[in-house]
């Protein structure tokens, strides 16, 4: 690339990430009480899709041990990390970039469309904390509607795209909704869409059922990108640990739109990354509970007929029609917060799965709901 060009891709990067991180946070305020203090405050917490076990010993020992070397600057750990990540999936350090939390780098890949210009094709409702600075940045967003059962409709997503489409992103399994498209399908999907834009998908939950990825075929798809996260069944949301698996020309473009690529994670938060990153115990732990739990919630749904959509999430989509009451102010008066909308003027809420007690209590609440005047 010409020193010209570069000084221009890095003065297109600056403005846009200073533009993206305000836009960012002000989606993120949306989700939180406003009105909860200190860790907990008895508050149940279940609107983020947080893991409620973590962080794992094994990323905390490693997170305390490495308090120490945080004075220096952390080029050696995310080579380890990027190498351990790599091992892990299948790839090479070179096909791995490492972000703060996988919505850092939604935000260089909606940066690096932006550059290209053109639009964005996507889902609605999915996971949009990145669409307010698509949209600030110049992408208009073509979004097209779930099918009736609430899955990604494929062929409308592709049917969508244009001549002028440079980017379509797929969450899968799809966030609000739990739902998962079949492997086969999904390779098909992408065959016909990286024959002709990139693609996008976010597969910042595909641990907790094993969901089919995508990210073997990255290496000899150039057209390919593949989102992926410590945040979920690793536990470690609030650490900032996220990474893009891609084929390494298309990681070296994606790292012009970085002021120091793979920068974005701390030496301790890595360090964490790598204590849990083989702790195959853990994991399992992780998602033997959120069966457990989730299971909990389906039978309190079943009990109340409240209509819902198995997940392979650590989440639910339920619709509320049913209900005589308003499911999210009968929470909030048993101090249960997250049951959410994520489509206009309609009753499906979305609700994060915690642990066993946690979900006992929001069907205890629910059901004395029902029974209270």
């Amino acid at each position: 690339m010409e020193r010209r060009q570069l000084i221009k891709n890095s003065a297109f990067a600056v403005a846009a990430f200073a533009l993206s991180k305000d836009l960012f946070a002000k989606q993120g305020e949306r989700y939180f009480s406003k009105n909860v203090e200190g860790p907990n405050n008895g508050i149940i917490k279940l609107s983020s899709n947080e893991n409620p076990h973590g962080p794992a010993e094994s990323a905390k020992k490693a997170m305390i041990d490495a308090v120490i070397i945080s004075n220096r600057y952390q080029f050696d750990i995310n080579t380890e990390l990027r190498e351990a990540i790599g091992k892990l999936t299948g790839h090479t350090k070179d096909n791995v970039l490492l972000g703060a939390g996988s919505s850092e780098l939604l935000g260089v890949v909606t940066s690096w469309t932006a550059y290209k210009k053109g639009n964005i094709v996507a889902s609605e409702p999915t996971f949009k904390v990145w669409l307010p600075a698509a949209r600030k940045l110049g992408l208009p967003t073509k979004l097209v509607p779930l099918t009736s059962s609430k899955h990604n409709d494929l062929n409308a997503l592709g049917n969508a795209m244009d001549a002028d489409t440079k980017l379509l992103y797929l969450c899968n399994p799809n966030n609000p909704t739990g739902t998962v498209s079949p492997k086969s399908d999904l390779e098909a999907f992408v065959k016909t869409v990286t024959s002709k834009t990139i693609l996008l998908m976010d597969e910042a939950y595909t641990d907790y059922y094993d969901s089919p990825s995508m990210s073997h075929l990255v290496s000899s798809n150039p057209n390919l990108i593949i989102a992926k996260t410590f945040s979920k069944t690793y536990g470690m949301a609030g650490a900032r640990v996220g990474y893009v698996l891609a084929h390494p020309d298309t990681i070296k473009e994606l790292s012009a739109f970085m002021a120091w690529a793979n920068a974005g994670p701390s030496a301790v938060s890595m360090r964490g990354a790598l204590g849990v990153i083989n702790d195959k115990a853990f994991v399992e732990y992780v998602k033997a509970e959120n069966i457990k739990a989730k299971s909990i919630l389906y039978k309190g749904f079943n009990d109340l007929g409240i209509k819902y959509i198995e997940s392979f999430t650590s989440f639910v989509y339920f619709d509320t029609k049913t209900y005589p009451k308003s499911i999210p102010d009968v929470l909030k008066a048993n101090n249960i917060i997250g049951a959410r909308s994520f489509e206009d003027n309609s009753t499906w809420l979305r609700l994060s799965i915690g642990t066993v007690q946690e979900m006992t209590k929001v069907v205890e609440a629910l059901k004395a709901g029902v029974t209270k005047a």
